[in-house]
């Protein structure tokens, strides 16, 4: 069987005026993710991120723990990247602004409104550039490319919470709404395991683990955002 381990970027910069970049945590993530797997001797064949600039530093962060080359593994795969949730809120609370959190709102009130958003969306009652459909058929490309592994390889792919979700959701099946509550429960770098065998497709083996930071002393390095 052919192994495919998904990672959620490390903690991005919410609330700054470009969220596509790591914060100091988020860099602490991808590097003690890399030391990690590097002490239980993990390696990879390939290595697939989507071309957003924080899978690119979350790849690089868990590459320098693991103490391997970045370049000589890296293939970017655009389909792995987010869906643009600024746009999904945006056009959401044009529909709706009395359910707009106000600006000190905090993030949980931020999460929740961005969920009736993704309901609206997968519904048809919004409809931002990338449809519901175009998101879902982008990821079954990202699953079919990872499916067709070379049998007992090792591959690393580095992507977003809804996108994660999503995949989760199309080799588990469900409705759209399990894709929205999946996406609110990853953790950054959380880890999702896939096993494919010829023939047989995926299946799921884990889901949002996270065991580079399960100590006392990094438990506050747990973020969702």
């Amino acid at each position: 069987m052919a192994e495919s381990i998904v990672v959620r970027h490390g903690q991005a910069s919410f609330g700054a005026d470009d969220y596509d970049n790591l914060s100091d945590v988020g860099w602490q993530q991808s590097r003690w993710l890399g030391e990690y797997w590097r002490g239980t001797g993990q390696k990879f064949d390939r290595i697939f991120c989507g071309s957003l600039r924080r899978h690119r530093q979350t790849t690089e962060g868990i590459c320098a723990g693991l103490g391997i080359d970045l370049e000589s593994h890296l293939t970017v795969v655009p389909q792995l990247n987010e869906f643009d949730f600024l746009e999904v809120a945006r056009l959401y609370s044009e529909k709706n602004p009395a359910a707009t959190p106000k600006p000190d709102a905090s993030r949980a009130d931020f999460y929740r409104f961005l969920m009736q958003g993704m309901l609206a969306w997968s519904a048809g009652e919004i409809a931002p550039a990338e449809s519901w459909q175009t998101f879902e058929n982008r990821i079954r490309e990202v699953l079919d490319l990872i499916s067709d592994s070379p049998k007992g390889s090792k591959t690393l792919v580095v992507s977003s919470g809804g996108a994660i979700a999503m995949m989760v959701r199309q080799v588990l099946g469900g409705p759209a709404e399990s894709v929205i509550k999946l996406n609110m429960q990853i953790q950054n770098t959380g880890t999702t395991r896939f096993f494919s065998s010829a023939g047989q497709g995926l299946s799921l083996n884990s889901f949002n683990h996270v065991p580079h930071l399960e100590r006392d002393e990094r438990h506050t390095s747990v973020t969702y955002s």
